[in-house]
């Protein structure tokens, strides 16, 4: 079997070569040429841990990058669009990238050859029924084509274990014929597969995403209210909570746990997409309207503890600016929106440290905050030390004998 992966970041890359090293021929599509020529020379252009070794199995062997789009075309079985779906200002799925996506699959399209077209990119539910069906009737009605959805449930710095490992495979389709197709694509993957409608397929997603976004609201809520009380031992607290032998082995503990807000690509544009879907529906949803409210004022929240009674001009150190360890990315950080915060604030003496992230954090903030090369540096030179991501190292930091501000809980 054939397929063409449009966009090349965690999802698309990922997607592409766990298919190709189950024998998949991968075209991959990548409009970014600076990401291309670096994909192309056998690197990542992020972290993901285990996504490297296979890029150097699979490039040339079974994984190709940016042929001619026609000849991908025409070949495919199936056509994968995983490119970004960002949210805008009033919160709704920013479509653009994947109609123009569709569109130009739909210009080398000229034959009568069955095709599924799969949004891998995560769309609010009803979008493949109401939106992209209709997009493509009017551009290309006459064509052989199934529409689907295979919703991802990757996490980024285990993107790689989690495709190759998953723990269930969703296809969300329009027919038997799409779904015999994809079901084809995965038998080489010994887990359960679901076809469900397409609305199903798209709600999974939000079900999952919307979940854990709550989670984390409800966890960082939960403990604003033990600060308020006083005398409260959080981090024991929510610990205690963790053994509760209803939550078994699921490992859903990171998620019921206080920081600083949730951040990364994921959750902050679904929990938007799906609550501004159905505010324009006319149905209200007050938790999930609280869990962004409670999210979004997270950074003015921790801005206002860290400050207690500090004088401006002291000098703060910060540990962690990506949104979570084991990632390198930076993308919508809790980290960026409370440096952002205490500088609006007058403190402008700021150092900050991050094992990977730094210069992701550095091409994408415009921040006046001097990044320091390592843990130490930071410690040594700093008057107070603020941990605002978990890296495991960062358990060691009051070693430096300051005081710690230790945002996220860390479990010594």
């Amino acid at each position: 079997m054939v397929i063409t992966v449009f966009g090349l970041g965690f999802v698309g890359l990922t997607t592409a070569l766990g298919l190709a090293e189950k024998d998949v021929k991968v075209y991959g599509m990548e409009v970014d040429s600076g990401r291309a020529q670096i994909i192309s020379e056998g690197k990542l252009p992020f972290h993901e841990p285990g996504l490297d070794n296979a890029l150097l199995r699979q490039l040339g062997k079974n994984f190709f990058v940016n042929p001619d789009i026609s000849s991908a075309v025409a070949e495919s079985d199936c056509i994968f669009y995983c490119v970004g779906t960002p949210y805008g200002e009033s919160g709704e799925a920013d479509l653009t990238y994947l109609y123009g996506a569709i569109n130009d699959t739909l210009k080398e399209i000229d034959d009568d050859k069955f095709r599924v077209l799969v949004t891998k990119s995560t769309i609010p539910p009803s979008t493949s029924q109401e939106k992209i069906m209709p997009f493509i009737e009017s551009i290309k009605g006459d064509a052989k084509i199934g529409i689907a959805n295979n919703p991802e449930f990757l996490r980024e710095g285990f993107c790689w274990d989690d495709f190759m490992n998953a723990d269930r495979i969703v296809l969300g389709v329009d027919g038997i014929k799409t779904e015999q197709i994809l079901r084809e694509l995965y038998s080489g993957f010994d887990v359960p597969v679901f076809a469900v409608s397409l609305n199903t397929g798209e709600f999974i997603k939000y079900l999952s995403n919307t979940l854990l976004a709550t989670l984390i609201s409800y966890s960082n809520e939960m403990a604003e209210a033990a600060h308020e009380i006083g005398n409260i031992e959080i981090a024991e607290a929510f610990r205690i909570l963790h053994m509760d032998k209803r939550w078994g082995n699921c490992n859903m503990t990171g998620y019921v746990y206080p920081g600083c807000g949730y951040g990364g690509y994921c959750l902050p544009k679904d929990t938007n997409a799906l609550y501004t879907l159905m505010k324009q529906r006319g149905f209200d949803m007050p938790i999930l309207g609280s869990v962004i409210d409670t999210n979004d004022n997270m950074a003015d929240i921790i801005c206002e503890r860290i400050i207690d009674g500090l004088d401006k001009s002291v000098r703060l150190g910060i540990l962690g600016l990506s949104f979570k360890p084991e990632s390198d990315d930076v993308r919508y950080s809790p980290a960026a929106k409370i440096i952002e915060g205490l500088i609006k604030r007058g403190y402008n003496d700021i150092r900050a440290y991050d094992p990977i992230a730094m210069k992701n954090f550095h091409d994408l903030y415009d921040m006046p905050i001097k990044y320091m090369d390592s843990m130490d540096d930071t410690g040594n030179e700093a008057d107070i030390i603020i941990i605002l991501t978990a890296w495991a190292e960062f358990c060691d930091s009051a070693k430096y004998g300051k005081r710690v501000i230790d945002c996220r809980y860390m479990k010594k």
